[in-house]
C-alpha cells in the first residue's frame, strides 16, 4: 500500500499521460514516451524548474497535503452512552443538546474568554489571507473566537514605515487589528499577533502592543505545513527590491542587474520571498518572553509545528517553565497559502502521533506538579466530529482546536455569494434558497435582530459565511457532546473515543473498540438472574 501520490497533482497543475497505468513508487507513467510534452511533475520541472516546487496558482488557493497517513482521526469513533449526564442534571428536560456549554477560559489569569473551543491559528502575508481578511476578522469577532495575524504582514506591507530597522507605523497590520476589535462583542475572543525571525527584528509585536493595544502575542517556531520559514511569490520588481532591503531572502536577487534584465524581458515572472528559520535555544526563548512582558504583553503564546519529538518536548517544557498562556501544536500535512508541495506531503510527525506525544509529555509534567499552559492542536480539522476527537484525544490538557483552511473556505464562499448577489447572478445551486443575503444565509435573521438593521447591512458576506459555518460547527459539536453526556468541555476525556484498529490503539493509547467497557460490561452481565442454562429434553 502506498500512502503518497507522486509526480502528479492538482496542486502542481500536473498529470500523467497514462493516468490509469502509473508506477506506484515513482509516480511515472509505466511507459514514458520520447516525444511527450511533459504534463507530469518531472516533465514540467524540465522547463519550469524550481517554480514547480510550489502549489499553483499562487494567491487564489489554499493547499494541504494529499498524503494518506497510516493512522488518522477517522480511525477513531466517538462513544455515546444512554446513562447519566456530566455538567448538568441527569434530567431529560434539562440535558438537551442546546444546553451544552462550549465556552472556554484561557490564560494564567483565566482572563481570555472564547464562546467556542477553536481559533484560527495563523493567517499571514499571503494574498489569500489579505483578500479575505475582512470576512475572517469580522466573522471571528462576532462568533467570539480568536484570530491570529500570521507572520510577515508588516514586512510585506508597502505602507509600513520602518526607521532604523524598527517599524513605527503600518497600514495593513493596523487595519487587520482594527477590523477585529471593531466587531468584538462583550470581551469574547482575542486578536493575536504572531512573529517570526524577521518580525522580531522589526519589532512588530512591540509595535502591536504599544500602538495598537494588542494584548496577545505569539512566538512562532513553525507550522505543520513546512519546516522552513514562510514564503510568497512576488510579481512586482519594485516590491521584490523593497523586501530585499527590509532583510528578507528574495530569489533571485532583485538588485542584480542581470536578474533585473532577465525579469524585464520576461525570462521569469515571479520572485520568491522567503523567511529565515529560527534557531531555538532556552536562553533566547527566556529572553524574548521577558522582552515581551516588559513591552506590556498580557498573554504570550507559542506555536510549533510537526518537528521531531525532542522539539515538541522543548516546546512543552519551555511553555510551562516560562509560564506561557497557550501552546499550539500543528501536525504534519498542514494548510497553507504556499508551501513546498513535496515538503508538505513528506515531512514531519502526523497529527494523531504528534498529538498523542503532546498528551504524553503534558501528562509527564503534570504528574510532577508542573503547571501547564492551555494546549491547542492543529492539523486538518474542519468539522465538528474532528474537533470533538481533537479535544477528547488531548483531554484534560487540550482546550482548543486550531483551524485555517476551513474558515478561509467559508469566508471565501460567503464573499463570492455576496458578489453574485450584487451582480444579480446568484447561481442556481444557491438561488434555491433565495436571492438576498437574508434568504441565503441561515444566520442572517438572528444577526439582524442582534445587531440591528444598520449594523447588519454593513456586514460583509465573507463574515456571514464564516459566522454561519461556525454556527454549524457549534451545533454539531453540541449534539456529539450531548450524546456522550458531556455538557461542558471540562468533562470530556479520552474515554469518549474508541480506536477502530489495533494499530490506532497502539499509536494513541486510546482503547480498542472491542475492549471498551469490557470490565464494566462483564460486571453488569454478572448481575443478571435467570433460570438454569443447558436444560434439554431427557
Amino acid at each position: 500500500m502506498t500512502f503518497s501520490r507522486v509526480n502528479t497533482s492538482a496542486a502542481t497543475l500536473t498529470k500523467n499521460r497514462t493516468e490509469g497505468s502509473v508506477t506506484p513508487n515513482s509516480g511515472m507513467c509505466v511507459t514514458c514516451v520520447d516525444g511527450c510534452i511533459g504534463m507530469c511533475e518531472i516533465g514540467k520541472s524540465a522547463y519550469r524548474g524550481h517554480e514547480v516546487i510550489y502549489p499553483q496558482p499562487f494567491g487564489v488557493i489554499t493547499t494541504a497535503s494529499e498524503k494518506s497517513y497510516p493512522v488518522d482521526y477517522s480511525h477513531f469513533n466517538i462513544m455515546g452512552t444512554a446513562v447519566g449526564a456530566h455538567g448538568i442534571a441527569a434530567d431529560s428536560d434539562k440535558a438537551i443538546f442546546p444546553a451544552v456549554n462550549l465556552e472556554v477560559r484561557l490564560g494564567r489569569d483565566k482572563g481570555l474568554k472564547f464562546r467556542l473551543p477553536w481559533l484560527i491559528s495563523g493567517i499571514g502575508s499571503t494574498n489569500i489571507a489579505k483578500n479575505n481578511w475582512e470576512g475572517l476578522a469580522i466573522g471571528s469577532a462576532l462568533a467570539g473566537t480568536a484570530l491570529t495575524i500570521g507572520e510577515n504582514v508588516v514586512g510585506m506591507d508597502p505602507g509600513s514605515v520602518i526607521e532604523k530597522g524598527r517599524v513605527v507605523d503600518t497600514v495593513d497590520l493596523k487595519r487587520r487589528v482594527q477590523l477585529y476589535k471593531d466587531a468584538q462583542r462583550e470581551g469574547y475572543g482575542a486578536i493575536i499577533v504572531q512573529a517570526n525571525v524577521e518580525d522580531t527584528r522589526l519589532g512588530v509585536q512591540e509595535y502591536a502592543i504599544e500602538k495598537l493595544g494588542v494584548e496577545c502575542v505569539e512566538l512562532k517556531w513553525g507550522q505543520g505545513a513546512k519546516d522552513i520559514g514562510g514564503e510568497v511569490k512576488i510579481t512586482d520588481l519594485k516590491k521584490a527590491q523593497m523586501l530585499y532591503k527590509r532583510g528578507y531572502i528574495v530569489l533571485p536577487d532583485p538588485t542584480s542587474p542581470d536578474v533585473i534584465k532577465a525579469f524585464e524581458r520576461g525570462a521569469f515572472k515571479e520572485f520568491e520571498r522567503h523567511s529565515r528559520v529560527g534557531m531555538v535555544s532556552e536562553e533566547g526563548f527566556a529572553q524574548r518572553v521577558a522582552e515581551l512582558r516588559k513591552a506590556g504583553a498580557k498573554y504570550i503564546f507559542l506555536k510549533t509545528g510537526a518537528y521531531r519529538p525532542a522539539d515538541l518536548a522543548r516546546a512543552v517544557m519551555f511553555a510551562a517553565k516560562y509560564k506561557l498562556d497557550l501552546l499550539t501544536v500543528d501536525g504534519a500535512g498542514g494548510g497553507t497559502g504556499m508551501s513546498p508541495w513535496r515538503m508538505m506531503n513528506e515531512w514531519g510527525v502526523p497529527p494523531v502521533e504528534l498529538h498523542t506525544l503532546l498528551y504524553q509529555y503534558a501528562g509527564d509534567l503534570a504528574a510532577k506538579g508542573v503547571e501547564l499552559p492551555a494546549l491547542a492542536v492543529g492539523g486538518g480539522f474542519t468539522f465538528e466530529d474532528q474537533i470533538f476527537k481533537g479535544l477528547a484525544m488531548g483531554a484534560p490538557f487540550v482546550k482548543l482546536v486550531g483551524m485555517a483552511r476551513g474558515p478561509i473556505a467559508a469566508a471565501m464562499v460567503g464573499k463570492t455569494i455576496g458578489r453574485t448577489i450584487a451582480d444579480h447572478q446568484v447561481p442556481v445551486y444557491v438561488e434555491r434558497f433565495g436571492s438576498t443575503k437574508d434568504e441565503i444565509f441561515v444566520t442572517a435573521s438572528h444577526l439582524r435582530k442582534e445587531l440591528g438593521d444598520a449594523e447588519f447591512e454593513k456586514l460583509p458576506t465573507g463574515a456571514l459565511g464564516l459566522y454561519t459555518y461556525y454556527e454549524r460547527l457549534a451545533q454539531g459539536l453540541r449534539q456529539l457532546m450531548a450524546g456522550s453526556r458531556r455538557f461542558s468541555l471540562e468533562h470530556m476525556n479520552r474515554d469518549d473515543l474508541a480506536a477502530l484498529t489495533p494499530e490506532a490503539a497502539a499509536v494513541s493509547g486510546i482503547t480498542y473498540v472491542m475492549d471498551v467497557d469490557k470490565a464494566e460490561a462483564k460486571a453488569i452481565l454478572a448481575g443478571a438472574k435467570g433460570g438454569k442454562a443447558g436444560k434439554g429434553k431427557k
